[in-house]
């Protein structure tokens, strides 16, 4: 049987699911059709259901519950994994001065932007682009701010920009559970056993990523071109991490807080949620 997949080329995604769609483990008789695009393309994709297992960001996912549920395996969060608010010039107070900035964000659906509104809930003027044209608009001044996310948070600083605000830091603070990023979701329309059966490969695949690492497969490499290895092990051991094999009572917990803020933002529309359980 064949089930489309989608996930990013960033080196988190690229570990977890290598060994799973080069057929470096057993797949149990199953085929993935493999699409690798950015997150907010993925996010657009799962309003109409293009996907049968699609990496999504938080807001995306909690948008389409009427399609999808979570698995249990694939997740990016954590403890000190939220992106970072930046900006060309020291800002000393930037709760003063943020209704009269711009600010640059990786996308509508992205968790970026709903953990921004949960620190700064005033700041209104906002332009969404992809995640890595988001330093050079802030550094050309046509934003004054920026939200950056994935290996940026390790090279900005290199490039003369300053932190403002550790947003993931802001909501750990605050809520005292770690930081969820993104997900791995499944059709509902995907019978139950074979559901389960993708999340126990995705675990498996992570599993063997794990036991080769500190090893940086070819796969990873050619869609990390611009990188260095340093860079992407840096990236990997930031957002991969135990949440990522099972999410555990915690890693729920915290997508359920979460699900209970973006339900409390009125950033986004309340239609496609549906009762019951988010998860597999």
């Amino acid at each position: 049987m064949k089930l489309s997949l989608g996930f990013s080329p960033c080196p988190n995604d690229t570990f977890i699911f290598d060994a799973l769609v080069n057929k470096k483990i057993d797949t149990e008789g199953l085929e993935f059709e493999t699409v690798l695009e950015d997150v907010e393309t993925l996010n657009k994709w799962s309003y109409d259901g293009n996907l049968d297992i699609t990496k999504l960001s938080f807001p995306a996912f909690f948008q389409t519950t009427d399609k999808y549920l979570l698995l249990n395996s694939g997740a990016a969060l954590g403890k000190g994994v939220g992106p970072i608010l930046i900006s060309k010039f020291e800002i000393k107070n930037p709760k003063h001065e943020i209704e009269k900035l711009t600010i640059a964000l990786p996308g509508e659906n992205t968790t970026a932007n709903l953990l921004f509104s949960f620190a700064y809930p005033e700041a209104i003027n906002k332009i969404f682009m992809r995640f890595d044209k988001i330093e050079e608009v802030v550094l050309s001044g046509q934003a004054d701010l920026g939200v950056i996310i994935h290996e940026n948070r390790f090279t900005y600083g290199q490039k003369g920009l300053f932190k403002v605000t550790d947003l993931g830091e802001y909501w750990e603070e605050r809520m005292n559970i770690p930081v969820p990023l993104g997900g791995i979701a499944i059709k509902k329309s995907v019978d139950r056993k074979l559901s389960l059966q993708v999340e126990n490969l995705i675990r498996k695949s992570l599993e063997y990523a794990f036991g080769n690492y500190p090893l940086i497969s070819d796969y990873v490499k050619h869609y990390s071109q611009e990188m260095n290895e340093q860079v992407m092990r840096q990236h990997i051991e930031l957002y991969v991490n135990n949440y990522s094999l099972h999410l555990g009572e915690e890693g729920k917990k915290a997508i359920e807080t979460l699900h209970t803020v973006y339900s409390s933002s009125r950033l986004y529309p309340l239609s496609g949620t549906s009762s019951g359980s988010l998860f597999l």
